[in-house]
């Protein structure tokens, strides 16, 4: 998929990851870039069509996909953090992330891909996580939401396969947002996030492994999970 042209939606796009895609859409020649947020007052970048979205209300869904007929790049980036204990803690916030992460954004990906495929077809990109492939304490909940969403994303291939619209699955590791604030850890720029996720949609990756990290630990899946879980420990 060319970008110089295409008319890219973003949700969750006033803050980190979200913000740095919807400006690197604009620098790739993108015709028009329709940038989402549940507070759409909080966008300000210049050159944007701002609208309003929260992918967890099926009625504020249904508005964007009437009011941008013409997308043919969906960037899924709207999400939350959860964190806790699974077994003693409140399931609120985990609860809230598979809302979030997997139904949310399957109701964007079902209300906008058959407006890609009218379109002309065109791409999704759903930003994921290592944590697709692991968890650690604390991060159950954000971990099961993001599972569920990387095999939802794949079981959503499948099916619009031959239909012209081709869906990435970005994992990343940790990355420089608000979102990580507080993390002590190695953190990636969102813009490089960005800059590769946009790359695989030019070579039509279905899968694109941000980090030295994600790539560790997906190649983690062929061996005993007690033993990555001690190495990581």
């Amino acid at each position: 998929m060319d970008i110089t042209g295409s008319v890219a939606l973003v949700t969750g796009s006033n803050r980190g990851i979200g913000r740095h895609f919807v400006e690197q859409l604009l620098e790739r020649g993108a015709s028009k870039v329709y940038a989402t947020a549940r507070r759409p007052e909080l966008v300000d970048v210049a050159g944007v069509e701002v609208l309003a979205l929260d992918i967890t209300d099926p009625a504020s869904i249904a508005a964007a996909a009437a009011a941008a007929g013409d997308v043919t790049l969906l960037i899924d980036n709207a999400g939350v953090l959860s964190s806790g204990s699974l077994l003693s803690d409140d399931l609120s916030d985990a609860r809230r992330a598979v809302d979030t992460h997997l139904w949310g954004t399957l109701e964007a990906i079902r209300a906008f891909a058959p407006v890609i495929e009218r379109n002309g077809g065109g791409a999704i990109v759903n930003v994921l996580s290592a944590l697709s492939w692991f968890s650690a304490p604390g991060a159950g909940g954000y971990a099961i939401a993001k599972a569920a969403e990387w095999n939802m994303t794949n079981a959503v291939r499948l099916e619009l396969a031959g239909r012209g619209v081709t869906v990435q699955g970005l994992h990343l590791g940790a990355a420089d947002t608000d979102m990580m604030a507080g993390y002590e850890g190695p953190m990636t720029a969102p813009a490089d996030v960005v800059r590769a996720a946009l790359d695989g949609v030019e070579r039509d990756a279905t899968e694109v492994l941000v980090d030295d990290w994600t790539r560790m630990v997906k190649a983690s899946l062929a061996g005993d999970p007690v033993d990555f879980s001690a190495q990581i420990a």
